[in-house]
């Protein structure tokens, strides 16, 4: 393997070894016990285990992007989440509105034009970088958080919590090259672990509306 192509983009990496970024590296093991969690508290519900195998491949992923750091690890640690949310977004449209799945599945794909339309204008907040490609995702959980409140209230309250996580771990992912003079080990293994509780409760969340009665066998 070629490590002169080795990508040094978190404070913590110093070379291109494979051990450079321990924490960043290690921290991903968060992600395969959420999966590990929510995978057996599915109890057969379908969508639960479909968003535990994410879960996975989460962790897979971005374990081999902080590990090996070279280009394609890049679209394995990116791939898995964008499917993860993209999934969600589809399970979330399906039994937190009861939409049918062709209007479900449209729904869903209205992410994309939404994305490209909020993450320049996160760009142009000072200090959030690249983190500001992930911006958009909590303020499209606490909208679906604030139109639920009357329709199915625990949900909402459920979602709320999830995108709150999500707005800390995405302080500590842009706080990781500001602060690498004064922390080296740098704060992007905070991002790991706040995700993997936020992306668990998530699924945690779909799982109880639909142990509930929500449906999704």
């Amino acid at each position: 393997m070629d490590r002169s192509q080795t990508i040094d983009a978190y404070c913590e990496r110093l070379g291109p070894e494979i051990w450079a970024e321990p924490w960043n590296a290690v921290t991903n093991l968060a992600f395969l016990l959420a999966a590990l969690i929510v995978w057996r508290r599915a109890d057969g519900l379908v969508p639960p285990r479909v968003l535990a195998v994410l879960l996975f491949a989460i962790g897979i992923g971005s374990g081999l992007w902080h590990t090996l750091a070279i280009p394609w690890t890049g679209a394995a640690d990116v791939l898995p989440i964008l499917l993860f949310v993209l999934t969600y977004i589809y399970f979330a449209n399906r039994h937190y509105w009861r939409l049918s799945p062709a209007w479900a599945t449209g729904a869903t794909l209205l992410f994309l034009p939404y994305a490209a339309a909020t993450v320049p204008l996160f760009s142009r907040l000072p200090g959030l970088g690249s983190s500001a490609a992930y911006a958009p995702i909590p303020l499209l959980i606490f909208g679906y958080a604030v139109a639920l409140r009357h329709r199915l209230p625990a949900v909402a309250r459920g979602l709320a919590a999830g995108a709150a996580i999500l707005c800390l771990s995405i302080l500590f992912r842009s706080l990781d090259d500001p602060l690498c003079g004064q922390w080296p080990r740098g704060t992007h293994y905070l991002w790991h672990l706040l995700n993997a509780l936020m992306l668990g409760w998530m699924a945690e969340v779909l799982r109880r509306h639909l142990a509930g009665g929500g449906g999704g066998r």
